[in-house]
């Protein structure tokens, strides 16, 4: 996948079913690493565990905001989510899926929202087309 950050669905499974992720969520692809940014539907998880190692929120105010790695799209990821909202704290097991196909697409390639430069890339080719039509008519 192309360097840029991603909006993508996710789908998750496990736990209680009374905590949710939000749908979509950024994925930030960066020489060829994958990072998600996982915003819960609750303020009281202070904790993830993705392949044995431990994330902090990397938020203070607001629902919990993780960021963790993502190895592959379209297989669950399993992860373990601490909750400190019942009488003492409680980690629960989930797993979380990237849906591949919700990534926007142009001729099978990737299509990132944000990517190095791109954007401003574009703005200047659309700007200088709309500045030599502008000119021409001028001429005419």
């Amino acid at each position: 996948m192309t360097d840029g950050v991603y909006s993508i669905e996710v789908t998750m499974t496990g736990g209680t079913g009374r905590a949710s992720i939000t749908s979509p969520l950024e994925l930030t692809v960066s020489d060829g690493s994958m990072t998600a940014r996982v915003e819960w539907s609750s303020p009281n998880y202070d904790l993830m565990i993705v392949d044995g190692k431990e994330f902090l929120p990397v938020n203070t105010e607001g629902n919990s905001v993780f960021e963790i790695p993502v190895h592959t799209l379209d297989e669950p990821l399993s992860v373990q989510a601490e909750t400190v909202a019942m009488s003492e704290p409680h980690l629960i097991a989930y797993e979380i899926t990237f849906d591949k196909s919700s990534l926007p697409a142009e001729n099978n390639l990737d299509i990132p929202l944000i990517a190095g430069g791109s954007a401003l890339g574009a703005v200047v080719i659309i700007g200088a087309v709309f500045g030599v039509i502008k000119s021409k008519k001028k001429r005419s």
